[in-house]
């Protein structure tokens, strides 16, 4: 079956009554968990497998994957508005995202967003649709070598393109890397930094640390900055309406990181928040004014949010075609394609053609829901920012304790969300950079687990880094992106 005609049969169940029903559902509710600091796409699945049973395998899996994407997409309005990301991919939103809300410009930022969202995911649905086939070959040629240089030259890049001293931004990525091994060692078994407390024996989750560097920071700061509650700004919506010069702005990031966003979705393992960071730092990098990134630049927020929403779309490369999940969330599905007696790889799109292209074909009818549902919501969505201060100061707070308790159950994990809440305060107070320690810590188990596994192959050997062509050009990069920085602050101060 060809790509046209395959998509002709997925058309035909996604442009069904009941596909068109069960896309809807799928992207509201996605949308709406996305929205909710603590909640995020893989709770969301998780919870509707049970409710898919005797479902027809076809339409369950179109509503799956809507909430997925859905839950990416509504995932930056916590991130805008309240500075508290509740899924790692929409961490770098929150960079430009968050400041530009304070300026007043909240309904402009959602609705930079929610465009960026939209193209980054159609672009990557009709790769998805074009190129599937051909691209998981690509994934399976990345060596353990070649991931751990992808993870490394992230992690360098933003370390070296932090505002202020490169030195505190290498040293919150250090620190990132040694909260991540908290926990015990996969491989060895060995408890490592737990100190004899048995609720340290499995680590440490993301929304803890997230919602405690960001939100609970940010709290700390109005508190303690009382003349913060008093600015107007914060409480304006400001006009939803981009001009010439704001689409000007966006066409270069949205059509860069529509493509590398899709790619980075396509390796296992990268997904939407590698994605992001990379698609943010890229844009910073060639930026005419890097400055402005950070202070609330429409650069700095459509690219991460194009490049998200794209590696959503890119992450089912893997799991269609190859039954390889691209990500935690993918992951699920996995489990949720098994459940429902369908086995994703080589032979899906033979075998299932009507789930294959089904799930591709609904995707460009949901991201047309997402943006018809989302633009004329924003009024709406925006009026969190007209609550009092003192009164969002606690609803944000409340929030994030039960995002962070509705996990784990665990009153330890709350206090280490006050923990890392004044952790991150004192980051602020000091000016130590925030996105070196979270992205170090978002990568620090997998570079781990890629490290061991090229050394394995390899007898030990460390020339595996440089023996791999894909792992070797990716090292190079991160050196460059690393000392450059460095040469130009030598220049500057000799200048």
């Amino acid at each position: 079956m060809g790509s046209l005609e395959g998509l002709m049969t997925g058309f035909e169940v996604a442009f069904s009554l009941t596909g068109i029903l069960f896309v809807l559902i799928g992207v509201f509710v996605g949308t709406f968990i996305g929205m909710l600091p603590g909640l995020g796409p893989i709770t969301a699945i998780a919870v509707m497998i049970p409710i898919t049973y005797g479902m027809d395998p076809s339409t369950a899996l179109v509503m799956m994957a809507g909430v997925y994407y859905g839950a990416v997409f509504g995932g930056s309005t916590a991130s805008i508005l309240l500075n508290a990301p509740g899924i790692s991919g929409t961490v770098a939103t929150s960079f430009d995202g968050y400041p530009m809300a304070q300026q007043g410009k909240a309904g402009k930022a959602l609705a930079i967003a929610a465009v960026a969202s939209f193209t980054g995911g159609t672009v990557s649905v009709v790769l998805l649709m074009l190129f599937a086939p051909a691209l998981a070959s690509v994934a399976v040629a990345f060596s353990p070598a070649a991931y751990f240089a992808l993870m490394f030259m992230g992690l360098t890049a933003i370390s070296s393109l932090s505002e202020g001293s490169t030195v505190k931004a290498l040293i919150s990525a250090v620190v990132g890397f040694m909260v991540a091994t908290i926990g015990i060692d996969a491989q060895t078994g060995t408890q490592r930094y737990t100190f004899g407390n048995v609720s340290l024996l499995e680590g440490l989750d993301f929304l803890v640390i997230a919602l405690g560097l960001f939100a609970l920071a940010e709290v700390c700061s109005l508190i303690i900055n009382r003349k913060d509650l008093s600015v107007n700004n914060a409480h304006k919506l400001g006009s939803l309406r981009l001009t010439k010069g704001d689409f000007n702005e966006m066409k270069g990031p949205v059509t860069r990181q529509s493509f590398l966003g899709f790619i980075l979705g396509v390796l296992p393992g990268a997904g939407a928040t590698i994605a992001s960071f990379i698609g943010y730092i890229t844009e910073k990098r060639i930026a005419k004014n890097p400055d402005e990134f950070g202070k609330g630049s429409v650069k700095g927020l459509a690219a991460p949010e194009t490049a998200n929403n794209a590696a959503t779309s890119g992450a089912f490369v893997p799991l269609l075609s190859l039954g390889i999940p691209g990500s935690g969330t993918t992951a699920v599905m996995l489990g949720a394609f098994m459940v429902l007696g369908v086995q994703p790889g080589p032979l899906l799109m033979t075998d299932h053609p009507e789930i294959f292209w089904g799930i591709i074909a609904s995707m460009y009818l949901g991201n047309v829901f997402l943006l018809v549902l989302n633009l004329p919501l924003i009024p709406y969505i925006a009026k969190i920012l007209k609550i009092p201060r003192p009164l969002l100061i606690s609803l944000v707070i409340m929030f994030s304790i039960i995002g962070v308790y509705a996990i784990s159950f665990s009153t330890f994990d709350l206090y280490m969300l006050l923990l890392f809440g004044v952790v991150g305060f004192l980051m602020r107070l000091f000016a130590f950079p925030a996105p070196p320690l979270i992205l170090a810590f978002i990568l620090g188990g997998m570079m781990e687990q890629s490290f061991r596994q090229a050394l394995t192959i390899s007898n030990g050997s460390m020339m595996v880094f440089i023996k791999d062509p894909i792992s070797l050009s990716l090292l190079l990069v991160a050196l460059l992106s690393f000392t450059f920085p460095l040469i130009r602050q030598i220049r500057s101060r000799k200048g």
